[in-house]
Order: structure tokens, then sequence, then C-alpha cells
């Protein structure tokens, strides 16, 4: 570079400079200021060398991320002076002890943070990208900041993407789509969310991008002569109730309206409410509210609204702190318009996130909302038994889900994710409660435990020491803390049953006359093909893993003569093999998911052996074993299309099972049924019908059971009841 364009780059530095102090929403002293420039100075010196695919000179970069986070963010000098070196430590000579040094431990683990981040390799498959938005979102234990930065930093990579390959931009828009948008909404920055969107959608799909934007510009003059229209039946009305107010439109983005398109499988031409129309009114803390009401009522009073579609997120904010009252009316044209009515507390809330909030409250960093949210996304955090889909499929339904809000006996109010279960209910008042659940009243009525919520709901908790839950409770709840404690109780009486088991089996075997010793077994868990001495003992305390299979090995370990022909097992041996692993299931991928699938004819593949999935085109996934004929050609000439397969012994899984029950129709007969499965055998019943014919009846009982075994017990013991004949599984 020569010294005119050195001194062209420097001029344009010093405009953006003062632009970025001009811009920032806090309030910057001298001392502010000069940390701020001490930072530019630094990154300036770090990137003097490096430049843009763009050509343009790198610090550039980190000065639009400061303006980004002064402005749209509107975070204060710690932060700024943070975005203007989120990049040096990862592309210079400078460390994290120097940034320490010169800028203090507040400033220096935060560009900690935001260079772990981007260390991150992100050109994987899911499941490692969702573990990489797993271990991103750890930082914010750390400082929330770290994330706030993060995403200005992905904004205005977003905006300058036009140098990049067309590959590189798809990826890095689906990755902004996944991940970024979501954690912008679920924070309160509706304003970075709805850019993020649009220019992914602009890289992903960008025919149906430009045709959604050119639609919008050609209509926007008459979207402007409409809100003229709208605002001068009303303004009268509210000027002379002294309220300062402003009426604008504000047009739904483009992501959103293509959302609408595809949901409804409508053209641009059949969106009407492409915009809605805001009021933002000046007032006090004291007469917010009142204000607010009043507009509604002065809106209501001239165009009539459609009382199903009126949102008060003033009485009960959203968890991210949204404020406003949302209607919706008749407006001119007889044309149904949305009415957003917002303080100027409320509009800057709204587009600035939690930075407003703390403006508002003097500066006090603490605010309840944001800790509320943080602490539940801790719970999930925390929760290290889940693999990183879960934990992103978990995290993502409570990012686009919508609230509603429900009460306790006494009156309590609490917020849960649209779909939440009465279940989810228990754990969100407290852990304890929801993992000893035995049954849910709402409005004073019983209902199943997966009974889905809704606003004003009252909902009373039935609590028992002896309930526990089971692995079904996983479907019953949508709440990722709700299902973190379900999972972690669940491994937790896994260990218990196992420590049960484990002395059981030193029973059976000291009864067989093998000692109970390491290498033993060692021994035994190779035998039944299990992955660990904790499946071993699990199986056997809950009776999965039957005597014959034990007596089996024990004959292989007490002939020498057995051992020397161990490949060529007995077929009674086979055959206990088979129904050990009868239980088994395989999983896919490295997020080790359930997923349909079929074996192949080629090799006949049975569980226990190494096997891959094939996707494919018409038929879903086909199992085929490793050594299968066909695996070298699919393996090297459909890699892509090859999935990672693994046997796990799903014995602990609850599954359905349906027994008929026929017999002579006695008093209490049905009475000692039920206990049985519930009582002594601690058996949970689904479903259960008696029809009754003359003096005989015929029973159908479905029941939630952990193997074949315990259903055979039970009909055992069902047959030994006086007037009962037949006990069948049906």
């Amino acid at each position: 570079m020569d010294i005119s364009s050195d001194k062209l780059v420097n001029r344009k530095i010093a405009r953006e400079y003062k632009k970025l102090l001009k811009v920032s929403y806090q309030t910057l002293s001298d001392d502010d200021k000069n940390l701020i420039r001490k930072a530019l100075d630094l990154a300036i010196d770090a990137h003097k060398d490096q430049f843009r695919k763009s050509g343009e000179p790198y610090i550039f970069h980190p000065i639009s991320v400061a303006k980004i986070v002064a402005e749209k963010i509107g975070l204060d000098a710690n932060s700024i002076a943070a975005a203007l070196l989120h990049d040096v430590v990862e592309d210079s000579r400078y460390d994290i002890i120097k940034v320490g040094s010169l800028f203090g431990q507040k400033i220096a683990k935060i560009v900690e943070g935001l260079t772990k981040i981007s260390r991150l390799k992100k050109d994987k498959i899911l499941s490692i990208q969702s573990e990489n938005f797993r271990k991103m979102l750890l930082t914010l234990n750390d400082d929330v900041r770290v994330i706030l930065i993060k995403i200005a930093d992905r904004l205005h990579n977003m905006r300058t993407m036009e140098s990049m390959s067309p590959e590189k931009q798809i990826k890095i828009s689906s990755e902004t789509l996944y991940i970024y948008a979501p954690i912008a909404h679920r924070i309160g920055l509706y304003e970075i969310k709805s850019e993020l969107e649009d220019l992914s959608l602009k890289y992903t799909d960008n025919e149906t991008y430009n045709s959604i934007k050119n639609s919008l510009e050609k209509s926007k003059d008459d979207q402007n002569l409409y809100i003229r229209n709208f605002a001068r039946k009303i303004s009268d009305k509210l000027k002379s109730e002294s309220i300062f107010f402003k009426i604008n439109g504000r047009s739904k983005s483009i992501f959103s309206i293509r959302e609408k398109m595809i949901k409804k499988n409508i053209a641009i031409e059949e969106v009407y409410d492409r915009f809605a129309i805001r009021i933002i009114y000046n007032s006090n803390n004291n007469n917010e509210k009142l204000i607010a009401w009043k507009i509604y009522s002065i809106v209501t009073d001239v165009y009539r609204p459609n009382p199903t579609r009126l949102r008060d997120w003033i009485s009960n904010p959203k968890t991210n702190g949204y404020e406003a009252l949302h209607i919706t009316v008749v407006g001119p044209n007889k044309r149904w318009i949305e009415v957003q009515i917002r303080s100027e507390r409320m509009h800057e809330i709204a587009e600035r996130g939690y930075a407003a909030h703390f403006k508002y409250k003097q500066g006090n960093k603490q605010e309840s909302g944001l800790e509320q949210w943080l602490n539940k996304l801790k719970d999930v955090l925390e929760n290290n038994d889940s693999n990183a889909v879960d934990f992103v499929e978990d995290f993502k339904l409570n990012l686009y889900s919508n609230e509603i809000f429900v009460f306790t006996p006494e009156g309590d109010l609490k917020s849960l994710p649209k779909g939440a279960s009465a279940l989810d209910f228990a754990f969100a008042v407290h852990t304890d409660l929801g993992l000893k659940t035995r049954g849910v009243k709402v409005n004073g009525k019983i209902v199943p435990l997966n009974f889905k919520l809704k606003s004003g709901d009252q909902v009373q908790v039935i609590k028992s020491i002896n309930s526990k839950p089971s692995a079904s409770w996983l479907d019953y709840v949508e709440t990722s803390r709700a299902k973190s404690k379900i999972r972690s109780a669940l491994n937790e009486n896994k260990k218990m049953i196992a420590e049960d088991g484990k002395e059981i089996l030193r029973r059976k075997l000291k009864h067989l006359k093998i000692s109970f010793e390491e290498d033993i077994i060692h021994k035994l868990q190779n035998f039944l093909n299990l992955q660990s001495s904790l499946d071993l003992f699990y199986g056997i305390g809950v009776g999965s893993i039957d005597n014959s299979e034990l007596k089996n090995f024990a004959k292989t370990e007490g002939s020498s003569f057995i051992k020397f022909f161990r490949r060529k097992p007995k077929k009674n041996l086979l055959t206990n093999r088979e129904k050990r692993l009868k239980n088994n299931q395989l999983v896919f991928g490295n997020g080790s998911e359930k997923l349909d699938y079929k074996f192949t004819s080629c090799c006949n593949p049975l569980p226990g052996d190494n096997v891959f999935g094939f996707l494919t085109i018409s038929d879903g996934i086909k199992v085929h074993k490793s050594s299968c004929k066909n695996a070298l050609r699919l393996q090297s000439k459909f890699a892509y299309r090859i999935l990672k397969a693994e046997w796990v012994d799903s014995s602990h899984y609850e599954f359905s099972s349906t027994i008929q029950i026929i017999g002579i129709d006695n008093l209490g007969l049905v009475n000692r049924i039920t206990t049985i499965i519930s009582e002594n055998l601690n058996i949970n019943m689904e479903k259960m019908s008696f029809d009754t014919e003359g003096d005989t009846f015929k029973g159908l009982i479905t029941l939630k059971v952990k193997n074949k075994n315990i259903v055979d017990k039970l009909i055992t013991r069902l047959k030994k009841i006086k007037g009962v004949d037949k006990v069948l599984r049906f």
C-alpha cells in the first residue's frame, strides 16, 4: 500500500471512529472514550497488514462490529472496546495475557470467550455444529456480552459476504438461521434477528428474496398512504386526551413473509398483513399502562377489533422483556391490520433488548428477566447426559415457542412455552415436585401427565413419595429443564437397579459355582454382547437377562471342550443370544439418533454384527453388515449417504404390551388384577377395558414394561387368580 492510500485509510478510520462515538446508545465519559481509542489503536496495529476477501483493510471489520454493539445492541464502553479487540488474539502477535495487562481482566475475559468461539471448526455435520453451539452457549456462564458481541460479528459478516464463494455463503447463512437468529430472538434483539434472517434468505434462496423485496418496494407508496388514512381518523382523539405520540408503519421482514407464504401455501400477492402500524407514545412510569389502554380504547372505538387477536404483553411481559399491546382491527378499505401500542421505553426495549432495560434501571445489570433466562439455560448446560443434537433441539423448542401463562393453586403466575404439558408445569415449580408427580389436576379435574396446558389454566400437582419418572415421561414434556431433570433421574435409577442386580448376580454365580471376580464379569459381559458391566448388572436387576443365559455361560466356563469349540455355538446357545438381543436397537450418526430402518437380504445382519446404515432414495435406511459384498461399493460411491450405526442395549426403555384376560366374573376380580399389576409388580397401566357377557368376562390391559420377562412373570401371577381362565399376550 502506498503513502497516499495509507492516508485515505487513516482518514476513513478517523471518520468511522467519530461515528462510533456519535452512535453509541450509552452516554460515554472521557474515560470511556479514552478506553475505546486505546482499543482502536491496538486493533489498528494488530490488523495493519491484513485484508478481507473484498480487498478492504481488515480493521474496518472490528470497527463495524463495535458500531453494531454500540448502536444496535446499546452496550457499554467495555463491550465496545472488546468488540474492537475481538479478533486480535486470533489473528495477531498479541496474546490474551497482553490484552489483560493493557485493558483489565473483564475485557480480557470477553475477548478470550470470543477467541474460543472463533477457533471452533464449523465445517462439520449437524451434530458437530450443534456441539459448537453448545460450547458457544457455555460462554454465557462467564459473561453474556460474549454472545452479544458474537451476534454483532455475525451480522457484519452477513452484510459483507458478496466476495465469498456460493458454497461458503450457503454454509454461513444456514448456520446463521440455525444458531444466531434464534439467540438474537430469545435475547430480544428483534431488529438484528430480522436482518440476520433476511440476509440468510438472500443467499439460500435469492430468487424468493428478490421477489418479495421488489414486491415490498412497489407497495411502499400504497403502504404510506394507508398509514396516513389510518392515522387521520384517530389522531384528533389522541391529541384531545393530551397524548404525545407518533404513528408509523413497520414492514414485516422478508423472511417472515416467506415463512407465511410457505405455511399457508400462498403467493406474495395474497399476504395482506405485510406491515403493521405502530403507535409509540410518551409517558412516565406511573401512567404508562393507563395510557396504553386509553389508546387501545380510542383505536377500538374507531376501528372494529378482533377480540381473539388481543395480545397483552404489558400486564405479562415476555421473558425476554418485550412489552406492548397488539390488537388486530378492521382498518380503512375493510382491511385487517395489526396495531402495536408501545411507550417510548417499550419501543427501545423492543429495538435494543436488554441494553434498554439497563438504561431504565439506572445501570442495574442484574435485570431479573435475563437472569431467569440464563438460569434456565444453565439447567440444560449442566446436564452432560444429553447429546449435542438433543440439546439444540430441546433449546430450539424453547426459543421459538410462544408463551402461555398458568396459575398455581395459590394464584402465582408461571410462564411456560406454548405446548407445555402438565408435567412441564410440575418441573417448572420445583425439580423434586416434578420427579415425585403422581397426577395433575387442571382447573379442578384430573388430567393425564401429557395434558397440554393453555393460558389461564390453574394447575395442581399431586405428589407421591413412591412416584418415579419413567422413560415415557420424556415424550410428555416440552421444556428443556424437564427433559434434563428426567434424563438425570433415569440414569440415577439405572445405577440403583444395577446395584441390586450386582448382588443378585453374585448370588446366582455362587449357586452356579462360579466366583464373582472382575475377569468373570468381563467374560460374561462379552458373552452377552454388552458394552459395560453397568449394562450387565442393570439387565440382571430388571430381569432382562434370565437364568438360562447364565447357565449357558457356566457351561462354557466349566468345559474346556466347549471352550475349544466356542466359535461354533450350539443351537440353544444361539437362540438364547438372539433372545437376549431382541431388545437391542440401532442408533445412527455421531448424535446416536433413533431412526426407522430395515435389514437387507444381501447379508442378513443380526443384532451384534458390525453394521452401517445406507440412506436409500425410496426405501428409507437399509442396514448392511460391514463385511457385506456390497459394502465397499456403497461406501466409496455414496459416502454422503452412509450412516454410522451402533447397537445399544435398550432394556431400560419401556415398551407397550397388551394382554388379554378371560375368565368367570367374580366380585372384586378386577380389583385383584389391578393390585397385582400396579402394586405387587409396580407396572404402569396405559389402558384397561373389561366386557362381560353372562357370567364370563374378557379384558384387555395395555401396560408399560421394560422387557418380555416382566410380561411373562405377570401372566404367571394372573393365571393363579381364582376365576381367571386364560391370560394371553394380545
